[in-house]
């Protein structure tokens, strides 16, 4: 028996959950929150699609930052703040364990992934 690890309809389900959520905060963040929370998206975007191929555990610390910035609340401005802090963190260590610095989250003048 043949087992496809490659799940296109997985990659595509998180990164619809990761715009979508994006879409939900757009008009609830302003300024520099705002640009993080984009710049979250295309590193958490650009992870899934990395990981697609990889182990289960790499594929499972990038399905937890998801999770992580999908549930972040959205109604209370210093808690989603709080929590894209950490959606930042394991990004950052995701794209670090995967030696794939080009997908951390950069500054606002940094380069973008």
């Amino acid at each position: 028996m043949i087992v496809e690890r490659h799940s296109t309809l997985g990659v595509d389900v998180l990164i619809r959950a990761v715009d979508g959520h994006l879409d939900a905060l757009r008009p609830v963040l302003t300024g520099i929150d705002l640009d993080l929370a984009e710049r979250l998206a295309v590193c958490l975007r650009a992870l899934v699609r990395v990981t697609a191929e990889s182990s289960a555990a790499d594929r499972a610390r990038v399905r937890v930052a998801v999770h992580h910035f999908v549930r972040a609340p959205r109604n209370r401005r210093l808690a989603l703040v709080r929590s894209l802090a950490l959606v930042r963190a394991l990004v950052d260590e995701s794209a670090e364990r995967l030696q794939r610095p080009d997908l951390t989250v950069r500054p606002s003048g940094g380069n973008r992934p």
